[in-house]
């Protein structure tokens, strides 16, 4: 919990927590002050995360997940809390002081994340600088012959890695320790003569003049090829690293595509060869895994591409740089690629942040309908509402909007598909339909789409405009047919239902919930001029709780104990400075959910007539609870029952009805 006067706290001050998570997932308002959308820390299909204007928190409720804006932060960015204060002043231009951290470790890594993004920073720059030089004259004239003015290029920080293993290396190891930046992953090596080191392959003994071709593949931008991902993973720690004359610039004579994190950090690089000789390794080489960039959960564009998708509400898909380039250019601002990896499913959940509306719009060729059909997979297991955009034979969307143009483009989205007929069209025209053997293949290419789709009415429907568009008329196959659609393999795991609350209890929750500030000293003042403060609904309703017990028996009663015992509360504390330490207060899972669930449903303001009401509610429960007692027992008396008793539970039952009938009798009972 932040203090006043540490950074952290005036940081937390001047932060809109609505704004800032906003910039990671699609929030829809949801109430007065409350506004939801899907949970970013764990797959959902329809929303159960909260964020509260004023309170300044958040809270899923399906995963139980809460806290304020620096716990958010620092989840969905994978950093420590010093760096997630850190990020949030940035993003609200607050001046930086000198970082602190809970320990070294932490703060090493810290220092390496920060270290190597300054690290593709400098890069950047350097193959700018490279690109406006006279040796970049070449790739100048690759980007003009692709349609890329100096406005696109700019703007997507295009630049040109020159063909020599040694000027960023001799840029960067002036600012750069040698171990950084051969984690950087913009480097190789060769192994120092007369010792193996682990993880270096036979092709790094050599410092060549073309890039060298390592492993990994990737599809290339004609999508009939695969490039390199970089070589894998780095050597360990426990070998001599390279030294200075063994280590080279792993991308060379290629034009340089940076890689952004979402928050807009170039984390990675996509290099595109320009030379044409066999030697010159992949067409395009991708920087491999290192500790800020993840492959499998970055999306090209995105930091760019997140406010369209968000304005638009439908996010379109397509697989490399230069398609995503040239679909942004052309006017398509929503656009993101699947670069450097084929489409995963923490991509699918990364998008889903956004909009679960997308077009997917792959090259048409084997290959790209391969990947389009991997990636329908996962978009219907995430349940994204899906179009298919397939362009004419040999056209991919660069190619697609240099040729025909812009217009020309959005034309062809406004027809897109919607995935399951495009899956039907490619049934029919892979086998003969005509053909019971043909439709009994049809039916099983298409089945393991059709069980990927959650719900088991859509399965049905899809099963039958199967069975009608492949012109099935056997009712054997028929029913066949919706019997494995409509049974999946895994059922869902629907979450439990929240316990039952009355309003009363509601408000006198948010009444505990809500502790004014107390000044040192003891005084307890108001904000308006130091005068004293008519109502506190906090002090309130621990004078009633605590006098008249109303909350027990109730389904808030160990809540509602756990706030009256809490002591950052009865001292006073701000709420909204200790509203994440609230909702993980010492109390079950249970209680914790409803908590949150309370302070994100308060349209209402606490005014001391709506305590007043809550409090006499709470006394009608209690004393109907109280009657029905009594007339149990009165009932359960049997002829030899002492008569002092059976009169003075009747007199009691008397003063009760009479008391229910006048709330205003309530206190004198």
């Amino acid at each position: 919990m932040s203090n006043p006067g540490d950074f952290a706290y005036t940081v937390k001050q001047q932060a809109d927590i609505v704004r800032i998570i906003g910039d990671y997932i699609k929030l829809k308002k949801a109430g007065a002050q409350n506004y939801s959308g899907l949970c970013p820390f764990h797959g959902e299909k329809t929303p159960s995360f909260s964020v509260h204007a004023t309170r300044q928190f958040y809270h899923c409720f399906g995963c139980g997940v809460s806290g304020d804006v620096f716990s958010f932060i620092q989840k969905i960015e994978n950093i420590t809390f010093p760096e997630s204060v850190r990020m949030v002043a940035q993003k609200l231009g607050i001046p930086l002081p000198k970082a602190s951290y809970a320990t070294e470790g932490e703060a090493k890594e810290a220092r390496q994340r920060g270290q190597l993004l300054d690290v593709h920073e400098r890069a950047v720059a350097f193959f700018q600088e490279c690109l406006r030089r006279p040796e970049g004259a070449r790739a100048r004239e690759y980007l003009t012959d692709r349609g890329l003015n100096e406005e696109m290029i700019a703007r997507f920080r295009i630049g040109f890695a020159p063909d020599s293993g040694f000027l960023l290396r001799d840029r960067l190891k002036q600012d750069f320790p040698e171990d950084l930046l051969r984690e950087s992953g913009l480097f190789s090596w060769k192994e120092d003569v007369g010792r193996q080191v682990s993880g270096v392959g036979p092709q790094q003994n050599r410092i060549p003049r073309s890039p060298r071709i390592d492993k990994g593949e990737e599809r290339n931008e004609n999508n009939d090829a695969r490039t390199d991902d970089g070589g894998g993973s780095s050597p360990r720690s426990d070998v001599r690293g390279p030294t200075p004359a063994s280590m080279y610039s792993k991308f060379r004579n290629r034009v340089m595509f940076p890689i952004s994190s979402e928050a807009g950090k170039v984390i990675a690089f996509t290099g595109r060869t320009l030379a044409a000789d066999e030697k010159s390794g992949p067409k395009y080489l991708n920087s491999p895994e290192t500790p800020i960039y993840s492959k499998s959960k970055v999306l090209f564009n995105l930091d760019i591409a997140k406010e369209w998708i968000k304005k638009f509400d439908y996010a379109i898909l397509v697989e490399g740089q230069m398609d995503c380039i040239s679909v942004y250019a052309a006017g398509f601002q929503n656009v993101i690629a699947s670069s450097g990896t084929a489409f995963t499913e923490l991509q699918a959940k990364l998008l889903g942040r956004f909009s679960k509306n997308v077009v997917v719009n792959f090259d048409p060729d084997t290959a790209g309908a391969k990947a389009t059909e991997r990636t329908l997979g996962l978009l219907v297991e995430e349940e994204f509402q899906i179009k298919v955009l397939t362009l004419e034979q040999g056209f991919d969307p660069d190619l697609y909007i240099r040729r025909k143009g812009k217009e020309a483009y959005g034309a062809a989205l406004k027809t897109s598909q919607k995935y399951f007929d495009y899956l039907i069209e490619r049934a029919r025209a892979q086998f003969p339909i005509r053909s019971g053997e043909g439709k009994d293949k049809a039916v099983k290419y298409l089945l393991p789409h059709v069980q990927r789709v959650p719900s088991r009415i859509m399965r049905d429907e899809l099963a039958q405009e199967i069975a009608q568009k492949l012109g099935i008329d056997s009712p054997v196959l028929r029913q066949e047919l919706r019997q494995v659609a409509v049974t999946r393999s895994a059922g869902s795991v629907k979450a439990s239902a929240e316990a039952q609350v009355t309003d009363a209890e509601k408000i006198l929750i948010r009444a505990l919930a809500s502790a004014r500030q107390i000044q040192p000293g003891g005084e307890h003042l108001s904000a308006r001029d130091g005068a004293e403060e008519e109502f506190d609904p906090a002090r309130q309703a621990r004078f009633v709780l605590q006098s008249e017990g109303l909350h027990r028996g109730l389904a808030t009663e160990s809540l509602a104990e756990t706030l009256l015992n809490d002591s950052r509360l009865n001292a006073g504390a701000e709420f909204a400075d200790v509203i994440s330490d609230v909702l993980e207060v010492p109390a079950t899972e249970t209680d914790r959910r409803m908590l949150a669930l309370i302070l994100l449903k308060e349209d209402e303001e606490l005014t001391a007539a709506l305590l007043e009401r809550a409090v006499w509610a709470l006394r009608r429960i209690h004393l109907r609870r109280r009657l029905e007692q009594v007339q149990s027992k009165l009932q359960s008396l049997g002829a030899g029952a002492d008569l002092r008793e059976k009169i003075a539970l009747s007199e009691e039952a008397k003063r009760i009805g009479l008391a229910l009938r006048d709330p205003g009798l309530a206190e004198a009972v």
